[in-house]
């Protein structure tokens, strides 16, 4: 069966699932590759953006629920949560439906561009099966208490419109406007300073996890102060051009 691959572009990076058949689902090989292609993307120092895909209809049905156990449960968090801690900012391009925990996957990823083919639906509940506790403090970290409820403890399924008024994709488009938004949020995110940018998503995200290292964060802002990337910026905003920041 397929894997997922990765191929790197310059700044820019695609994960893409290959499971249309049976609507990208996981299997315990794929959650194992996923791991390895963030890992190559987070060790590439010119890669700023990771996009994460899929072929066919759907963008993935989430784990194999007949490998579902105590093993395939904690693999699948772990994966899901390197996803999370990706150096790069990642973009989830969602063509159609998200299921299971290929929710927490996407609200793993810092933007979610979706489509009105889109739909959404949690059925843990249904299936007997309680979720782990980093999606469960995602989805209210990212969606909120009632929101978190609504889709774990209902178990609906609700369309594109629905998810964008959720909070949960961060851009609605049209089918044959999904490509070319894509590439401009990331063409857009890679042509920003890299210092900045990566900085600003490590720490928000540790914000909301609740997580912040005040340390940390002083020591980038003292980074970024110091660089000269904040120098080309100033320049470039002075001489009304484009900047050419390396991160640095």
């Amino acid at each position: 069966m397929p894997s997922p691959t990765l191929a790197i572009d310059g700044s820019f990076a695609t994960i893409t699932l290959r499971r249309p058949g049976q609507a990208n689902r996981l299997e315990p090989e794929d959650l194992a590759a996923l791991v390895a292609h963030v890992e190559t993307a987070d060790a590439d120092p010119a890669l700023r953006v990771l996009l994460l895909r899929a072929q066919g209809r759907h963008f993935c049905s989430g784990f194999d629920i007949g490998r579902v156990g105590a093993a395939g449960v904690a693999a699948f968090e772990r994966m899901v949560e390197r996803v999370a801690a990706a150096r790069p900012v990642t973009i989830a391009v969602l063509q159609g439906g998200v299921f299971g925990g290929a929710t927490d996957l996407a609200l793993a990823c810092d933007f979610r561009i979706g489509t009105p083919a889109c739909s959404l639906a949690m059925p843990a509940a249904q299936l007997g099966l309680h979720f782990y506790r980093s999606g469960l403090e995602r989805y209210v970290s990212r969606l909120g208490l009632d929101v978190a409820k609504r889709l774990f403890l209902t178990a609906e399924r609700i369309d594109a419109a629905e998810m964008k008024a959720i909070g949960f994709l961060t851009h609605l488009v049209p089918a044959e406007e999904l490509d070319a938004r894509v590439a401009a949020l990331a063409a857009t995110i890679a042509g920003h300073a890299p210092l900045a940018v990566l900085g600003m998503k490590k720490h928000l995200n540790a914000i909301a996890r609740g997580e912040l290292d005040a340390v940390a964060l002083a020591q980038d802002v003292a980074r970024t102060l110091d660089s000269a990337d904040l120098q080309e910026g100033r320049a470039a905003f002075a001489e009304k051009r484009a900047a050419r920041f390396r991160g640095r």
